[in-house]
């Protein structure tokens, strides 16, 4: 007995002394966590969360299923911004109302944004013929594509003719920005997303007011103004003429790919590079080499600052009386906003020229510069004047990468300020001189190169990995290549080159580029050529770019090691989201027209009406490297398309109404760009009726269990995804729905169940 109570005795001070263990952890650990924060809020870094509030807002607006109130969400940011100023005693309280308050500003400008931008959209596919202004023209090997500022629609009425159309054409074509235009043209709407969850090009247009897309039928006519173009439409098309009539110098001067590369390099168009170029500069992790980012603009406006300097410095007077470093800062500027307007303006120039123009102005109010603060004022900027770019990979990409890179500088300052002010210390045995030599090469010469390049990377991998469904191991070699390219070559020819275009002095210049892009094309060659070099990734889960997101602010954000380790948990959420996509055996376009199915070997086969597009997008969410004209298959004719499934069903994709009867008995999945009469005896149909509500559809096999999942959410009613009219003349070829949706998710994805 006596043993028994001993040993009591020893489990209770145990208990006692593992509880005083936990407390003595759990205040050290808010003791340091105290530290972290206040050392976070000298930095006052803290703020730097208001911009991820206000996009998180944006990202809100965009979700929702009907269009926001917009008188009540200037309330709630008019609420918690009173809320804010009254809490401003009290930390936790002013912190949350604060947050709030931004993401009703975020909430705000999208909603601001979408009533602002409102433009018509065709409802159907139609043929007619329209008048308008060219705005922008990109000739190609083949053809042109153009948009169009429409005037007038034939039988259409004003106020449903659309603000801009795309249009497309196979002959190539002697047409100038700003000509007035008649023409006949197959129109149609904006195409809607491949995939629940994908790319919607419909909202991407309708936020370009573009209201329509399509083919021009026949010749295309110049008509004489009544009256000139208003000064938009004049100042957009002279910009595009002068960065067409560029292309065509580049392209002459540099055939082939090289040319192509060189006018994507210096002017922004694409359109003459070939698929097999493309894929090369993909696949060896250098794409943006083709793009006008942010690294460009930061070069042109530091060329620009330190000649407009040297040659303002050539005159005594000027460089000994007047403050000629802030006049080449503000000529700087000026030349800075010139070279994204004349590029085409994209997300990535827009965020650079902010931060550039904030970083030149520094100079010109005697103030340090290059800080995460200015970058969080451009992410404000794109945010408030277009907050549906936060969806876009150019958004995410271009500020991640910055982010991480500034990330790097203001870690390299601080650990040259530990170094300043500690004392010498001696490194002793072979794995303290390791660690010194580490350390200084992570901050120095090539090494320096290396680790931001690794840190810039890591924090883009995530979302190119979403958005494109791959990622180049690589990269390492492919980025600093990029950067060298563009440094050295890029840049100054196209500032030299285009000074000198003019005076027609600008032959060798372009000459000089060829020689670099040749070089990066044979190194690319190389890369591309090594085993893995292209890494195919599955779609993720919808809430898996979220946290993987949290993890990239958290790692670039806080500056205390403690709060960054906050970053681990958000990023082990994301990574199971990522390894645990939506799974799906049959894809089906939103109009009907094209599916993909699986076959006995697991890949999918795509069929019905062509569509590269879209095909491109099914192959790579299913981590599947093969060209779209490699997938097609199945056995089609003028009526439809059929195919076997892997458990024997049959699947049919029909687009001939008459064809229908017999399908309807033979079929065991029917899917039609028509509408399904309610007699059809196929298990399950999913006739117009059913695409036009749902959009893009997956299915999922798992025996007689059949998992639907659909783009859109119900009732959803936003102006890129107008809820459908239906027309109930003939209620005997509706066919009724099958069932009610069970749940939906923030991206508007339905999930159901059909037994």
């Amino acid at each position: 007995m006596l043993g028994r109570v001993a040993t009591w005795q020893e489990a209770g001070a145990r208990a006692a002394t593992r509880g005083l263990t936990l407390r003595v952890v759990r205040a050290r650990l808010r003791a340091r966590l105290a530290a972290a924060w206040a050392e976070e809020e000298s930095y006052r870094r803290p703020v730097l969360w208001l911009p991820v509030a206000a996009g998180l807002g944006a990202v809100l607006s965009l979700a929702a299923e009907r269009e926001p109130s917009l008188w009540l969400a200037g309330a709630g940011l008019a609420l918690f911004s009173a809320l804010a100023w009254r809490l401003r005693g009290h930390r936790a309280g002013f912190a949350l109302a604060l947050l709030l308050a931004a993401v009703m500003a975020g909430f705000l400008a999208m909603g601001w944004r979408t009533a602002r931008v409102a433009a018509p959209i065709v409802p159907r596919t139609m043929v007619t013929s329209l008048s308008g202004y060219v705005e922008q023209v990109d000739h190609r090997r083949e053809g042109a594509r153009l948009v169009l500022r429409v005037i007038s629609m034939e039988n259409t009425a004003a106020q449903a003719t659309p603000y801009r159309v795309r249009l497309t054409t196979r002959r190539p074509i002697d047409l100038a920005p700003g000509a007035l235009v008649g023409l006949k043209a197959r129109l149609l709407p904006p195409a809607r997303a491949a995939l629940p969850g994908g790319y919607d090009f419909a909202r991407d247009a309708y936020f370009a007011r573009i209201g329509a897309v399509g083919n021009v039928l026949g010749r295309i006519e110049t008509r004489a103004a009544s009256e000139p173009a208003g000064i938009g439409v004049r100042f957009s098309a002279a910009i595009d003429r002068f960065r067409n009539a560029l292309v065509a110098r580049v392209v002459e001067k540099l055939p082939g790919d090289t040319g192509a590369i060189a006018a994507a390099m210096v002017a922004g168009k694409r359109d003459y590079l070939t698929p097999s170029a493309r894929e090369l500069i993909r696949e060896a992790g250098i794409f943006h080499i083709i793009t006008i980012s942010g690294v460009q603009m930061t070069l042109v406006a530091g060329i620009f600052f330190v000649g407009f300097r040297r040659l303002l410095a050539l005159s005594r007077t000027l460089a000994l009386n007047y403050p000629i470093k802030k006049w080449a800062a503000a000529l700087a500027i000026v030349g800075a906003v010139f070279y994204d307007i004349a590029t085409g303006s994209r997300v990535g120039t827009e965020r650079a020229l902010v931060m550039t123009s904030i970083f030149l102005f520094a100079v010109i109010v005697d103030r340090t510069s290059i800080s995460m603060r200015n970058l969080a004022l451009a992410a404000v900027f794109v945010l408030m004047v277009e907050p549906e770019a936060i969806l876009g990979a150019s958004f995410q990409l271009s500020f991640a990468a910055v982010a991480a890179l500034v990330a790097v500088w203001e870690a390299r300052l601080a650990a040259q300020n530990r170094a300043r002010n500690a004392p010498p210390t001696q490194a002793t045995g072979r794995w303290g001189a390791f660690v010194h030599w580490a350390s200084h090469a992570r901050w120095h010469g090539l090494g320096a190169a290396l680790f931001a390049t690794f840190c810039a990377t890591a924090a883009t991998s995530s979302f190119m990995a979403a958005n494109f469904h791959e990622f180049s191991p690589y990269v390492l070699i492919g980025n600093p290549l990029t950067l060298a390219m563009i440094e050295f070559f890029a840049v100054p020819a196209a500032l030299v080159g285009t000074l000198l275009y003019p005076l027609g002095l600008d032959g060798p210049v372009w000459l000089y580029l060829g020689l670099g892009i040749d070089l990066v094309m044979w190194i690319a060659g190389i890369i591309a050529a090594a085993p893995a070099a292209t890494v195919h990734l599955p779609e993720f889960a919808p809430w898996a770019l979220p946290f993987l997101s949290l993890a990239v602010l958290s790692a670039v954000l806080w500056r205390t090691n403690l709060l960054r380790l906050t970053a681990i948990p958000f990023a082990l959420i994301g990574v199971v989201g990522a390894l645990n996509g939506p799974k799906w055996d049959v894809a089906i376009q939103a109009n009907g027209e094209t599916a993909a199915v699986r076959d006995g070997d697991g890949k999918l086969v795509v069929i019905g009406r062509k569509s590269d597009f879209v095909a491109e997008q099914w192959l790579r969410a299913d981590r599947d490297g093969r060209a779209p004209a490699e997938a097609r298959g199945g056995l089609c004719d003028k009526s439809g398309c059929t195919a076997t499934l892997p458990d024997g069903r049959r699947f049919a994709l029909i687009g001939d109404a008459n064809a229908l009867a017999e399908d309807c008995r033979r079929a065991d999945i029917l899917v039609t760009s028509t509408f399904a009469p309610s007699s059809c005896e196929a298990p399950l149909v999913i006739d117009r009726r059913v695409l036009m509500r749902d959009g893009a559809t997956t299915l999922r096999f798992d025996g007689e269990r059949v998992e639907r999942r659909v783009a859109r959410a119900p009732g959803e009613n936003r102006p890129w995804s107008q809820a459908p009219r239906l027309r109930m003349e003939r209620p005997d070829l509706i066919r009724p729905f099958d069932r009610d949706a069970e749940n939906s998710d923030v991206s508007g994805t339905r999930w159901e169940s059909l037994e």
